[in-house]
């Protein structure tokens, strides 16, 4: 495939292959990445292990399963090479005369390498020139930014390249509003993990490039080729496109994307579910309204701090003080927030006590001990749950004084959190973890004395990365049923699926990807 095809594909997908290596384990990476989906790769010569151009280059062109950019990146623009600059040019125009499809250059020395290779493009239709520009810190406003393009593009670039380092996702709106509006493409995006939805959502802002990662490989701020081919699919996204995001801080946890992504296509819906990290909730609502933002998940830390964002509150998610879910009400622009991890975690803790034989027809936690741990917003969640089923609520939290209003507002009890791990529960107690102990990487923390599991009947973690929990894995070993945060999520996320659709979720199909993913 030629550069000219490759610039008539709707989407084209790359990979920046930047790792050290020998020129040797670069080809097998291009196979990798063809294998995994890739389009297209980048290749870093500043990255290759004793680099010889001629030789080098001769291998990687020879034996590309796929088309290839080649950059040379110099220290002064982030990258590795630091000798002399006629050397370094050199080598791209090397790449040039041997038939690489791209080559990048910085701006700071495009016009000389114009010159170097205005003739060999001439004469022998080589590739195409990517003009490029990376700008460190925050990112600039949008006149200045389409002053730079404008710029590159003056350089005689076939493809100008702009990368900056989002310092705040509100700043991401700024790329978006360059990508349509140039007489040549433009890729533009926000490296990091605040720049995430740069790449996920280019398609739907006139976008046509989109990097990925290979797997075991992953660069942060860049989707997996795994993620980009089974979940989010993004040659299906367009400007019609609904965004519905997961507002949280950290966001590369969640498993939403493959459950959602799968799921609104499988009705039909145009939508796409992406994490946003956020770090400001007033700057977020205020830079990404409607139309095109329908709808949020609300992940740790926001779901209490959230509520006053909202326009309007569910009053069942109005007595909790905690959303975790968000949608704009179409007729106004209204934000209506919402809160399904009640029901979602209170059903699955009910339906696996009946499944056990814990049924004598009326709720299964009335009047039985419920530990909870955690007051923060799935703390609360599970807490009202339980008192809305009759149990007796004790609180436990690191901060005490939240666990005494969690207390307060369920007719519980609340203990100092250094009194949990002597706390012995009595028998046939349930336990609910409600604090990101034991998530991935953290995986070996349990929050209470391992002797003390086999005084509980069930022991719930609200935890889902990963699904088998330390937690979970010591209370099954101690005899209790266990009930896996993955149960709350999927219920949980059906409720939500109703809500941002106004469709009915197909839960057979969420539950199968559940059961096959998670």
């Amino acid at each position: 495939m030629g550069s000219d095809e490759v610039l008539n594909h709707s989407l084209m997908v790359c990979v920046p292959l930047t790792t050290q290596q020998s020129v040797e384990q670069l080809v097998n990476d291009m196979h990798q990445a063809k294998a995994q989906g890739a389009d297209i790769v980048e290749i870093s010569l500043d990255s290759i292990t004793n680099f010889h151009p001629l030789r080098d280059l001769k291998i990687i062109l020879t034996n590309k399963p796929l088309p290839v950019i080649i950059v040379n990146r110099p220290k002064w623009e982030g990258g590795l090479y630091e000798g002399d600059e006629n050397v370094r040019l050199e080598a791209l125009q090397l790449a040039v005369e041997l038939g690489a499809e791209f080559v990048d250059i910085e701006l700071k020395a495009a016009s000389c390498f114009m010159t170097l290779v205005e003739h060999k493009r001439n004469h022998n239709n080589c590739g195409k020139i990517i003009v490029s520009c990376c700008v460190d810190g925050i990112t600039p406003p949008k006149e200045e930014l389409l002053q730079l393009v404008a710029l590159m593009q003056a350089t005689g670039a076939d493809i100008v390249k702009l990368v900056t380092h989002a310092a705040d996702i509100t700043e991401i709106t700024r790329i978006f509003s360059l990508l349509p509006i140039f007489q040549v493409p433009v890729i533009a995006y926000s490296a990091g993990e605040r720049g995430l939805i740069s790449q996920l959502l280019s398609p739907k802002f006139g976008g046509f490039f989109v990097c990925g990662s290979l797997a075991g490989n992953p660069i942060p701020g860049l989707p997996s080729l795994e993620g980009l081919r089974e979940a989010y699919k993004l040659e299906h996204v367009n400007a019609y496109t609904k965004v519905i995001g997961l507002i949280s801080k950290p966001v590369g946890h969640s498993k939403g994307p493959m459950l959602h992504n799968p799921s609104f296509r499988h009705v039909n819906y145009n939508g796409i579910y992406v994490p946003m990290f956020v770090d400001d909730l007033k700057e977020f609502f205020s830079t990404y309204p409607g139309p095109d933002f329908t709808g949020f998940s609300v992940g740790i830390p926001y779901k209490e701090e959230v509520v006053k964002f909202c326009d309007e509150v569910h009053p069942l998610a109005q007595s909790i003080g905690a959303v975790n879910t968000i949608i704009r009400r179409p007729r106004d622009g209204k934000l209506v927030g919402y809160n399904t991890d009640c029901e979602g975690s209170i059903t699955a803790i009910e339906d696996a006590l009946i499944e056990h034989g814990c049924n004598d027809g009326g709720s299964p936690l009335t009047g039985r001990l419920f530990v909870l741990v955690g007051a923060g917003g799935a703390g609360k969640a599970l807490g009202f749950g339980a008192k809305s089923r009759g149990a007796r609520v004790v609180i436990f939290d690191i901060d005490f004084e939240r666990a005494k209003s969690l207390a307060c507002a369920v007719l519980g009890e609340a203990k100092p959190y250094k009194e949990l791990v002597k706390f012995q529960p009595e028998k046939g107690a349930i336990l609910a973890n409600a604090t990101p102990l034991g998530m991935h990487p953290n995986t070996d923390r349990i929050p209470v004395a391992e002797a003390t599991l086999g005084n509980y009947q069930l022991v719930f973690d609200a935890v889902y990365t990963p699904r088998r929990t330390t937690l979970l894995k010591d209370a099954d070993a101690a005899g209790a049923i266990t009930v896996s945060g993955v149960e709350m999520f999927l219920r949980q996320a059906i409720a939500q699926f109703n809500l941002f659709t106004g469709l009915q979720a197909p839960e057979k199909i969420m539950r199968e990807i559940v059961l096959s993913k998670f």
